[in-house]
């Protein structure tokens, strides 16, 4: 299925992998699986330590993502399910745009460093 062309390269990415993942697998339904008996103290848990750990600077990707998927783990109801998925999916994205904007970064002090490196050659 085509989409706009205002999606990111991170949504774009996504959206392809979307499609392979069809093209693979075919259409796939699957029981849900949340809500088990422990889910609601992990995702409490991991909601306190990545708090605790954004309170002193220290908070990482991994941290985030792990605690919105624990929290998605711990619904049952389809719309409030829906939204934490949405939350998972927006995470990740947001750390591949991280990755993306940290390697475009190397390249133009890369870049930087060669022009620099030709321009100082006598």
């Amino acid at each position: 299925m085509p989409y706009p062309t205002f999606l990111s390269l991170a949504e774009g990415d996504v959206r392809r992998e979307r499609e392979a993942q069809d093209v693979k697998w075919g259409e796939q339904n699957h029981p849900d699986g949340t809500g088990l008996a422990n889910d609601r103290q992990m995702a409490e848990l991991f909601k306190h330590k990545c708090q605790a750990m954004a309170r002193t600077g220290d908070v990482r990707w991994r941290d985030i993502l792990l605690e919105e998927v624990m929290e998605t783990l711990a619904e049952t109801g389809d719309k409030p399910l829906r939204n934490e998925l949405v939350q998972v999916a927006a995470v990740a994205i947001a750390w591949v745009e991280a990755i993306d904007r940290r390697n475009a970064e190397r390249a133009r002090t890369m870049d930087a460093m060669t022009r620099k490196l030709h321009t100082d050659t006598p």
